[in-house]
């Protein structure tokens, strides 16, 4: 049954999104994931007035929540979502005991019965294997697309450009000609024009990722400038353009001057890609992940990480390491059995034990752990 709007809460949430964007600087997607969680309880109490809300209600809300099913996939949700959804709802009460006309309806500690336990956020943040390709994979989904028309040469030159670069999806679908320097092997992620995360500005250098990706993205942008006369300001993947068929529809036409909007062709071009190479999808964030876990095996001092860490974008090495570092279980079991094999004693081992341990020590320090106590 469709839950119908409340007015009033409408308008406080109008208020609380401005809040989020101007005050807390809140991205519009991380906004959206703020306006779905409110929507998630507002279902559940039948969109029943914020000033009428009880701590009993956050706790019917928590324990149903895993039991909801996703509206995509129907499974149930996931842990990580349910943490999302009860955190951006926690922080949304907070504010709201302190705005007018709520403050005597509503307690700052009333938020807190959105809190998970210690056993579900533990399950919440586990680390999980993700499906992240190997560089061969990505070369033979190269190797294998099709290259007939204008869009199948857009989408190759597309998979290739984000494994020289790791950009993210947005930036991907907003660069401009003028972002990539083919004599320096670099491309400047200008927030400016580019849709990068928090704003940033960087350079990203060509990542060392071999076969005929250099070459694709290269010939590429010579055929935009030599062949469609495109200039600087023009897209480096322009969007479809689209005409009317014989029948009346529409269909592809060629490529506009136009960038694309979302994201979702890009997702399109890796599923089309990974097909024709009969792979399992992989997303295009996850070249992120095999960039990462290049690095890993390719730096063999902590400053050529770093270097690598800022080539994707992270002021913190730590990042890199978090976010992206995790090793998968073969090559853990492999990196443990070389370790005892390693012959110790010399000055070479000794300084990148050192090394090491710095980095170590820098991560413990990162996430607020002590040194041990004797």
């Amino acid at each position: 049954m469709m839950v119908k709007h409340n007015a009033a809460n409408e308008r406080i949430k109008r208020d609380y999104f401005h809040y989020l964007k101007e005050a807390k600087r809140r991205s519009e997607a991380s906004i959206d994931a703020t306006a779905k969680a409110l929507r998630r309880f507002e279902d559940a109490t039948r969109a029943k007035d914020f000033k009428r809300f009880h701590r009993e209600q956050a706790v019917a809300f928590k324990n149903g929540l895993a039991e909801q099913a996703n509206a995509r996939t129907g499974d149930r949700l996931s842990w990580s979502t349910i943490q999302t959804t009860v955190r951006e709802l926690r922080g949304f009460f907070v504010w709201l005991a302190g705005q007018p006309g709520y403050k005597a309806k509503l307690r700052y500690d009333d938020a807190d019965y959105f809190n998970l336990s210690e056993k579900e956020l533990s399950v919440a943040r586990a680390k999980r294997e993700k499906r992240v390709p190997t560089l061969e994979q990505m070369h033979h989904v190269l190797a294998s697309m099709p290259v007939a028309s204008d869009q199948d040469g857009r989408s190759r030159a597309l998979i290739a450009f984000a494994m020289l670069t790791g950009a993210r999806a947005d930036a991907l679908a907003s660069f401009k000609l003028k972002h990539v320097d083919l004599a320096r092997c670099a491309v400047v992620q200008d927030a400016r024009d580019v849709r990068t995360k928090f704003s940033k500005t960087f350079t990203t250098w060509f990542f060392p990722v071999g076969g005929d990706a250099l070459v694709i993205v290269t010939d590429w942008i010579g055929w935009l400038r030599r062949e469609r006369q495109w200039g600087d300001d023009d897209p480096l993947f322009p969007a479809t353009a689209m005409a009317l068929g014989d029948e009346g529809g529409f269909i592809a036409a060629g490529l506009s001057r136009n960038g694309w909007s979302t994201t979702q062709p890009i997702r399109d071009a890796f599923k089309s890609g990974c097909a024709a190479a009969d792979l399992p999808y992989f997303n295009p964030h996850s070249l992120r992940d095999m960039l990462a876990r290049l690095g890993e095996r390719l730096c063999d001092t902590p400053e050529a990480f770093k270097a690598w860490s800022q080539n994707l974008g992270h002021n913190d090495v730590m990042t890199t390491l978090t976010s992206y570092g995790f090793v998968q279980p073969h090559r853990q079991a492999e990196l443990i059995k070389g370790l005892g094999q390693r012959q110790t004693g010399g000055f070479a081992d000794a300084l990148a034990d050192a090394e090491m341990g710095d980095l170590i020590a820098a991560l413990a320090k990162k996430q607020g752990i002590g040194p041990a106590r004797m």
